[in-house]
This record gives C-alpha cells, structure tokens and sequence, in this order.
C-alpha cells in the first residue's frame, strides 16, 4: 500500500448557513467531502493520526478533519453530512460551553433544524455567558460519538486568553483551564484523551510544558505552513482553515499540502510573506 508522507489537517469552526466570518455553508462542504470521496482521500481517527506522528506512515491521501469549539451547528450540519459520504472528524470542545437538555433536530430528520448563529453571533452569546443556544449539548456530544463518526477533544474549559488578561498569573490558569477540562470529560463522557487544541491558536513554550504535565501530547495549533510527517513534533501539529469555497479549491490546498516538492516550497513562501518563523 503506498504511504502518505504527509497527512494535511483541516480545521473547520462552523457548517451553517448563516454568514459571518470562517463559516462554511453545508452546501460548501457536501462538495468539499464529495471532492475528498471522489478522488480517494479518507480520513483518519486522531489515533491512527498519532500512530502516522510516530512514525507509521498513514495511507496516501490520508487527512484529519478537525472542528473548533463545538458549536451547535456541527451537530445539525456537518455530523449529517460526514455520514452521508463516510468521513470522520474531531471536535475539539470548550466544555465550559456545553449544555445540558435532550438533542436537537439535525438535518435530513423531517423536521425544522434549531437555528444556527454565526461566529459573531455565537461570540456575543459566549460574552454574554449564555453559550448554550449556540454551543452543543452534552446529549448531542453522545448521540455523535455512539455513531462512531466524530470524537471529542478538550479545546480547555473557557476558551481564554490568559497571556492577554492576566499575563502574569497565565501559567496558573492555563493548568487550572487544562484541569477543569479533563475532568469534565471524564465525567461526562467517561474518558480524555492526550490531544488538545489550544484556545484562539496562541501556545507558547511553557503552554507546551503545562500541557504534557497535565497529560495532553498531541498539541494542534492555527499554524497553516508546515507538514505533519512521521515523526513530526506531536506538540506542534499544522492545520489550514478550510473558507467558504468549493470543493475543487479545498482539493487543489490539500494536494499541495501533500506533495513533497510543492509543500516545503509553498510554505516557506507563505511563512516569509507573513513573517512567520516556525520550522516545518
């Protein structure tokens, strides 16, 4: 079987119709996924993602679809719609956000879809400390996971920027964030795993440190330019925001993410137009 040298992670927020900012309409990604399907791409689990880290090669045109946050319409869209054309994807929750209630209506059930706010609106919610119409719902979360489709990961308990608010007590925080977030996951879904997403994209050095204390070792940033090969540093995993676009653009990333000669060119291009020093 021919292995992928590189397996490129997509990082998603949002499958609404709704407008708004790093949205992506379910119409958008039915034809993304139908463009993964249609050339051979399959998607992998974080775990068989960790083994490809550690130095197992993942099959070719292998990728990693990722969500941020937990926002209510990947319930109501995206889950539906990885379904219907056989992929898997991680999301990556704010537990502090997650509310309790019976499920909603997803699509395709026959009935009215709850409504699904844009990332500003969302945020206005989450200021507002009401997150709960705009955030899943822990019997959702379960109904997700029982179909083997999505897994959860922690994305901390708030969602902080700490180095912002209280840069001098951030570390303090970040172990209290790293915390409450896996213990909420153990007790709710029974089991936290090692991968975490950091909040907002920002991690530095003693982040890193904080995290593998608390037990997390797979570490996924907002960083787009760089490749996830085997034995790649786990505490540094890239990811490209996927836009509202169609299908054949997203491929067209994908594929340069996965060529070996284009990749390196590409994003040493990309870190140099926008200053970015990081290796990969």
């Amino acid at each position: 079987m021919k292995r992928s040298r590189t397996v490129p992670v997509l990082m998603y927020h949002h499958v609404t119709p709704a407008g708004g900012a790093i949205n992506v309409t379910p119409e958008h990604f039915r034809d993304q996924l139908a463009w993964l399907r249609a050339h051979g791409y399959r998607s992998l689990t974080c775990d068989e993602f960790a083994m490809h880290l550690a130095g197992t090669p993942a099959p070719a045109r292998s990728v990693l679809i990722t969500f941020d946050d937990g926002y209510l319409d990947n319930y109501v869209y995206a889950w539906p719609l990885l379904r219907e054309y056989g992929f898997h994807a991680a999301i990556f929750i704010v537990t502090s956000w997650v509310g309790d209630g019976p499920a909603r209506v997803c699509m395709g059930e026959g009935a009215p879809v709850p409504a699904t706010p844009d990332h500003e609106a969302c945020k206005r919610q989450v200021a507002a400390g009401v997150p709960v119409e705009a955030a899943l719902r822990w019997s959702e979360i379960e109904r997700m996971r029982a179909g083997g489709v999505v897994e959860f990961h922690s994305h901390t308990h708030t969602h902080t920027r700490w180095d912002k608010l209280e840069s001098d007590k951030k570390n303090v925080r970040m172990a209290d964030e790293l915390a409450q977030s896996r213990a909420c996951l153990a007790r709710r879904l029974g089991e936290v795993s090692d991968h975490l997403c950091w909040p907002q994209g920002y991690f530095d050095p003693d982040y890193v440190r904080i995290a593998r204390e608390a037990g997390f070792r797979y570490l996924y940033t907002t960083r787009a330019f760089g490749r996830n090969r085997p034995g790649s540093d786990p505490a540094s995993i890239f990811r490209f925001a996927v836009r509202d676009t169609s299908g054949a653009s997203v491929g067209r990333r994908v594929r340069v993410a996965s060529d070996p000669l284009l990749a390196p060119a590409f994003n040493a291009w990309k870190r140099w137009k926008r200053g970015e020093r990081y290796a990969g």
